[in-house]
């Protein structure tokens, strides 16, 4: 996303003054920032915009940082977070990871320094996603418990790789060897064991409704997708 391309950021900052500076800084290195100075606030812009990074303070007023990063990971929403805190202890670190934050800054901090970690995340979606959705097909990752249309699917663990896999990878194309390398790192199954697999994965996530998701692709592999 370097080259000139606008980066779009959500900055949630209770402190005016803090929160100008940033923005015009920013606005010289080509992001652009939407800025909510509550917690509230800015719950309602990362669920209603798409955004690179979001940029939280920890300490904000009516919904504190950490909340505000649980709910959103919560929902689905895997757009990678930078936290800024004046705390810089290892339990602090810590409690924000729980959270579903991907790095941290601390204040007061070189703007410099803020750009290049806003860079970096903003090439990547978030690894602390809780939630993977495609159409009515949700994982919830904490449980590792799958549902389509609010009912649960019975997956075997094998299943939850394969769908896991696709979910994150949707719309592309996964290829029937990368799959099979999630399920059998080790060893290489016989030729008719991934069909069985995949058969058993379509009966649970396609057969009930009245649409499939998973399509297999003639010599690429399989993809997730809606129609």
């Amino acid at each position: 996303m370097d080259g000139g391309q606008t980066l779009q950021v959500l900055l949630v900052e209770d402190d005016r003054d803090l929160a100008a500076s940033v923005a015009d800084y920013l606005a010289l290195e080509q992001i652009q920032v939407d800025h909510a100075y509550n917690g509230q606030a800015g719950l309602t812009l990362a669920t209603e915009n798409r955004y690179d990074v979001l940029l939280l303070d920890l300490m904000l007023p009516r919904l504190d940082g950490l909340t505000l990063c649980e709910q959103l990971r919560g929902q689905g929403v895997d757009t990678p977070v930078l936290m800024l805190t004046a705390r810089d202890t290892l339990d602090d670190k810590l409690a924000g990871f729980e959270a579903g934050t991907d790095d941290y800054l601390v204040k007061p901090f070189a703007m410099e320094e803020l750009v290049a970690r806003l860079r970096t995340l903003a090439k990547r979606r978030s690894g602390q996603v809780r939630k993977l959705q495609v159409a009515d097909l949700q994982l919830e990752l904490d449980s590792r418990t799958a549902s389509r249309a609010g009912q649960p699917l019975k997956l075997t663990p094998s299943g939850w790789i394969l769908l896991e896999a696709l979910v994150r990878a949707s719309p592309a194309v996964v290829s029937r060897h990368q799959l099979e390398q999630l399920l059998w790192p080790d060893q290489a199954p016989d030729s008719n064991s991934f069909k069985v697999h995949l058969y058993h994965l379509r009966k649970q996530v396609d057969k009930p409704f009245d649409r499939a998701l998973i399509h297999t692709l003639p010599g690429q592999g399989v993809l997730l997708k809606d129609g």
